[in-house]
């Protein structure tokens, strides 16, 4: 490989989430980051660079499959401009899948807590400030976990967007479970509001479920109807999804039954 396709790629990887360089042979350079624990190493193949990502989760290359063929852990890339849109979906997901987004809570917990002054561990003033980290650390996940697109609508607009929980915030048992990108969905304000009241689900395909009281003149409004559906559902969402479904299913037997939120 000569020093100009190694500079495009180092140039490619630090632009788009991997900006540094972890080793090089004649043949290949690897890539890492600061920010996340994921490799790549990038070698010619033919006309192509083959970016084989050796250290990989499971989770994650199954994750990279719905968006670029990967055999082997390998996706062959026909250009550097290609290959810097494989870098930044890989960086993004490294970095938004669980683990890695609780250790970026604990990061960022402690650097705020120090700010504080001393005596407020264990009180009122450190359950806000954990609860205030660990929100905008679940929202960033879950905007690099989705592209940045509404998991429904595709809207890619960061200000109309919320990380809505599946498991609420209060009820989650721990940081892993409030942290857990596939604890919910990234979604418009109107969807958000739907699903944190158990008026909107979706079934294990990802297909939308409507709650029954809401009328025909209100879901138009709402732009609510039976094609939504979310871009992609993982199986990791179903544990939280079918809870949040029976949450829905419970509020309307509550309704029928003359009961109320």
């Amino acid at each position: 490989m000569d020093a100009l396709k190694r500079s495009l790629i180092e140039k490619a990887g630090h632009d788009f989430g991997f900006e540094y360089t972890v080793s090089e042979t004649p043949e290949s350079i690897t890539l890492g980051s600061a920010r996340h624990p994921l490799h790549v190493e990038i070698a010619l193949a033919a006309s192509n660079f083959r970016l084989h990502f050796g250290n990989a989760k499971h989770q994650l290359l199954n994750e990279l499959k719905r968006d670029f063929p990967l055999h082997d852990r390998e996706i062959l890339s026909d250009s550097v401009n290609s290959m810097a849109v494989v870098f930044k979906r890989a960086a993004a997901l490294a970095h938004a899948l669980p683990n890695q987004a609780e250790n970026d809570f604990g990061s960022a917990l402690t650097a705020e807590l120090n700010k504080l002054p001393e005596g407020v561990k264990n009180t009122e003033v450190e359950r806000i400030v954990r609860q205030r980290v660990g929100q905008d650390t679940y929202r960033k996940a879950m905007l690099e976990y989705w592209g940045g697109a509404c998991a429904v609508t595709g809207v890619a607009m960061p200000e109309v967007l919320r990380a809505s929980h599946a498991l609420p915030w209060a009820e989650c048992e721990s940081d892993a479970q409030r942290l857990d990108v596939f604890n919910g969905f990234l979604l418009t304000a109107n969807l958000d509001a739907l699903f944190d009241r158990f008026l909107i689900s979706f079934d294990s395909n990802g297909i939308v479920l409507i709650a029954e009281d809401i009328s025909e003149n209100d879901r138009e409004f709402l732009g609510l109807h039976s094609n939504l559906s979310l871009r992609w559902v993982a199986n990791q969402h179903e544990p939280y999804l079918a809870q949040h479904r029976l949450r829905l299913k419970a509020r309307q037997t509550k309704n029928s039954q003359g009961g109320s939120e």
